[in-house]
């Protein structure tokens, strides 16, 4: 048997299966929802990382005794297919060596999204927009679970924020590439005279915990209502009970339209400012802490990380890892991958 179980501590991991497992027969489990479920999805998660292993295992095998076979024939229809199926498997496991570098504090956490527009009005706002659809269609097509809470309509096109809870296990670890300052160079379809406009907008990633141990004082957050609106489509609904809240000392903003009760808008609203303004205190504690951790937030949370030119040529190019395609159309129709990829392999390289 060809074994690759090595490289991603298989054995660690069935330990760790059973010692869950043994955890989830106790009858008192379920006396704490939030705990059991969290519990379940671990065990979920890593009994798929044992089959996924245990299936590109059981598949090295098969090919080799194919191999033999087709050199014993000379059969070129079999040497082909091996061809096929040995692509298909190195894509198999090149997905599980993502999923391995995905090991960071935060990486299994569902994550929120936000967008935010740059100056310059419209331009930006419509840029703000796409990247908003960008993301929508990437989490489509990666399956993930997720819905948007806010979107609020810019001045004459685009949106001037929208929020997004995706709520599937490493959300965060998946898209903490995406934090940083996103740059668009376009001829602007909003100029008479066909000007070429360079446009920014900011997106940041937050890991949602299950148990936040931050308190934030409320007469620190500022309350406001207003009439629902924006462009999210079949994922926002029109009512007049939503829910912005603004946490004063750090300027942080979570809204929420999505509830059809200002009641229970004023809940998410809540939770979400909690793990905003939380994680903002964090990154400060880690800046201050360590040098390196400074300037590492001061990369993530404030620069250009990517470029997307529309015009004079087709490019989209990461600053970071100078991952690059031509292929625009497919990048803002949500083929990041990647990107992601090549973001999580730098990073793991450097640690």
């Amino acid at each position: 048997m060809i074994n690759y179980g090595g490289i991603f501590d298989l054995e660690s991991k069935k330990e760790e299966l059973a010692v869950l497992e043994k955890q989830s027969g106790d009858p008192d489990l379920w006396n704490n929802q939030e705990k059991a479920q969290a519990l379940m999805k671990k065990i979920g998660a890593l009994r798929e990382i044992i089959e996924s292993w245990k299936n590109v295992s059981a598949t090295c095998d098969d090919l080799a005794e194919l191999y033999e076979m087709a050199k014993a024939e000379n059969s070129q229809d079999l040497f082909d297919s091996i061809e096929k199926d040995f692509s298909s498997l190195s894509q198999k496991v090149s997905e599980m060596e993502v999923r391995k570098m995905l090991d960071g504090p935060d990486d299994a956490c569902p994550a929120l999204l936000s967008i935010h527009p740059g100056a310059g009005g419209t331009e930006s706002q419509d840029w703000a927009l796409m990247l908003y659809r960008m993301y929508v269609r990437f989490l489509e097509r990666e399956n993930f679970d997720f819905r948007v809470v806010e979107v609020q309509d810019g001045d004459d096109a685009g949106l001037k924020s929208a929020t997004i809870e995706i709520n599937s296990e490493y959300a965060y670890g998946m898209l903490r590439s995406e934090i940083g300052v996103h740059r668009l160079v376009r001829i602007s379809p909003f100029d008479a005279n066909a000007r070429r406009h360079t446009s920014f907008t900011a997106v940041y990633i937050y890991p949602v915990h299950e148990e936040i141990e931050f308190e934030i004082n409320t007469e620190d957050i500022r309350v406001d209502t207003y009439r629902s609106s924006g462009a999210g489509g079949q994922y926002i609904n029109k009512t007049d009970s939503a829910v912005r809240m603004t946490h004063i000392p750090t300027g942080i903003v979570a809204s929420c339209q999505t509830e059809r009760s200002q009641i229970q808008n004023r809940e998410t609203a809540f939770k979400m400012l909690k793990t905003m303004v939380a994680e903002h205190y964090r990154q400060e504690e880690e800046a201050k802490r360590s040098d390196r951790m400074a300037s590492k937030k001061k990369v993530e949370w404030g620069s250009q990380i990517r470029s997307y030119v529309l015009h004079p040529y087709q490019m989209v190019k990461d600053l970071r890892t100078g991952e690059e395609t031509s292929d625009t159309t497919g990048v803002l129709d949500g083929k990041l991958k990647p990107f992601i990829n090549a973001y999580l392999l730098s990073t793991s390289e450097e640690e």
